[in-house]
């Protein structure tokens, strides 16, 4: 009889220990909390995501350097066919000029001969034939009728926008983490009541091979032993091959090495979350929102290539000498360009970007339906998780006083080995639903955290 009690005692020892402590609030592993951490590092659409981010932050950069000046130094060498003069007449001209200037310097009539011993200087080219080029321009927007500010604030909401979807992926890897590891605790938790079987077997091995010697028992107790032993290793062989499979599932998801996941023994502790509690606005909602603030922007920098641009504009040359007579040395200058009319392509290009507005206002309401919905559902799947628990509980009490009914007839020859390994399979069974039951209520939890938007990782 003792070796009944021994396995007993061990069976229960191991039901009550499979049984998970209640957590209040959302408390998470702390190995699993790492282990998120390295699956969010290790995420390529979030890294994907954060170039989108950088990219949006350089766009700010770029419309804020609109209003920094532009400076561009500039060099040329050009060789003409021949010096630029003017015309023959107006050379005349200039020549006849210059003749009556010096006969009125020197008192001369204007009409009197012109002394051939006054030397006159000769008219000036155009431009010579070589021009070396060296100068340095500056362009200065003054004033960019707001369509830089308004582009600056579309891609401040264009950021904040792919910050938060950032965010919402970060949720679904954290679920999918946490899922997988959940489950990597139900087959931990399934292998110790195995275990506590297999021990059970054992003794019964022990305590029928002494029956079949003392003529109580026939082999065939023990062949019916042996038969339920197979069945175990391959229920055994089962479980191990979905613990390499989830192992390799972590791996994937969070680079971490085999190894060290060989090594993890999670548990399913349950929490005890208040439903009541309210929840935040989703991650996704916040995306949405910001998307359609940018949209805003958009169109309104498109409203405002109807006002008017003003800038500064300056020019310097280095290499005087090579100027033409009517090149200026330098030259600054402020000027106005306003846009009357661009074909109907401002327009137009706004009625698009407020049709892309009106879409996120429509998607934004959506996702609330859909937000608003499955909170509802979280809550009742949470509600009959619970429910469930209490159900399968209950099954594990009335399979176990089965057990311990059909043990003591069986001790008393009053119930073949048969029952007996029925009974035990009811309980091993009860207590396989527990365990499944214990990890759909913290999948209940998860989503229900996750639905309301307070899921902390």
């Amino acid at each position: 009889m003792k070796p009944y009690k021994g396995a007993l005692v061990m069976l229960l020892i191991v039901l009550v220990t499979a049984l998970p402590s209640i957590t209040k609030g959302q408390q998470l592993d702390p190995i699993l909390k790492d282990l998120i951490n390295k699956g969010l590092d290790k995420s390529h659409g979030l890294n994907s995501n954060g170039f989108e981010v950088e990219q949006a932050k350089v766009d700010q950069q770029l419309a804020k350097s609109v209003f920094l000046p532009k400076i561009t130094l500039n060099g040329s060498y050009t060789h003409l066919n021949d010096d630029i003069t003017f015309d023959e007449n107006t050379t005349t001209l200039l020549t006849a000029t210059q003749k009556l200037v010096i006969k009125d310097a020197i008192g001369l009539p204007f009409n009197s001969t012109f002394p051939n011993d006054i030397p006159l200087q000769e008219v000036p080219v155009l431009q010579n034939q070589n021009i070396l080029r060296s100068s340095v321009d500056v362009d200065w927007v003054l004033f960019s009728g707001l369509e830089a500010s308004n582009a600056l604030q579309a891609s401040k909401h264009k950021e904040a926008s792919l910050n938060y979807v950032g965010l919402a992926e970060e949720d679904k890897i954290a679920l999918k983490i946490i899922e997988t590891y959940d489950q990597l605790a139900l087959v931990k938790a399934s292998k110790k009541v195995l275990k506590s079987t297999e021990n059970y077997l054992n003794e019964q091995v022990l305590y029928v091979n002494k029956a079949i010697e003392n003529g109580l028992a026939t082999p065939i107790s023990r062949n019916k032993i042996a038969l339920a032993k197979q069945q175990l290793e391959g229920k055994k062989l089962e479980f191990e091959h979905n613990n390499t499979l989830l192992i390799e599932a972590l791996h994937q998801l969070t680079g971490e090495s085999r190894v060290d996941l060989q090594m993890l023994n999670p548990q399913l502790h349950s929490f005890a979350v208040d439903g009541e509690v309210s929840g935040e606005k989703r991650n996704e909602i916040k995306a949405l929102e910001e998307a359609e603030k940018a949209t805003q922007y958009q169109a309104k920098m498109l409203k405002s290539n109807f006002i008017p641009k003003v800038a500064l504009k300056g020019h310097y040359e280095f290499l005087e000498e090579n100027l033409s007579l009517l090149d200026p040395k330098w030259y600054v200058g402020v000027g106005l360009k306003w846009n009357v009319f661009d074909g109907n392509q401002s327009r137009l290009k706004r009625r698009k970007i407020q049709l892309e507005t009106a879409k996120y206002r429509e998607q934004i309401a959506d996702a609330n339906e859909m937000i608003a919905l499955g909170i509802s559902k979280a809550e009742i799947s949470y509600e009959a998780a619970l429910m469930n628990t209490k159900i399968v509980q209950k099954e594990v009490e009335l399979a176990k006083e089965n057990y311990e009914m059909v043990n003591t007839q069986f001790k008393n020859n009053l119930a073949s080995i048969n029952e007996v390994l029925d009974a035990l399979n009811d309980v091993e069974k009860a207590n396989f639903k527990l365990q499944q039951s214990y990890f759909q209520e913290r999948r209940a939890v998860a989503d229900l955290l996750h639905a309301k938007g307070i899921l902390n990782y």
